[in-house]
């Protein structure tokens, strides 16, 4: 066999692999999906932001936040100034 046909036979191989693994994600979301429109209850807005959660134990995390910061920017952790902290 030569180099052409090893190569036709590797991009066959992958090619079928690759459709193997569409039509194993094509089951698991027609098994998924069929338990999740069962429910046909309506959405509910969201009107308000939820309320800021009290972060325990702020000091120690701001100081360990700062830690890491100046270690990745190579500087001392007196030379940064962290201002807030919002949650994501």
């Amino acid at each position: 066999m030569g180099s052409v046909g090893v190569c036709l036979m590797g991009m066959g191989i992958v090619f079928t692999g690759l459709l193997c693994i569409v039509g194993l994600c094509k089951l698991m979301s027609l098994a998924c999906g069929s338990t999740q429109k069962k429910t046909d209850a309506p959405a509910q807005e969201q009107t308000a932001a939820p309320a800021a959660e009290e972060i325990p134990n702020r000091e120690e995390m701001v100081a360990a936040l700062s830690a890491v910061i100046a270690e990745e920017l190579g500087t001392s952790v007196s030379a940064i100034r962290i201002v807030s902290l919002k949650r994501i």
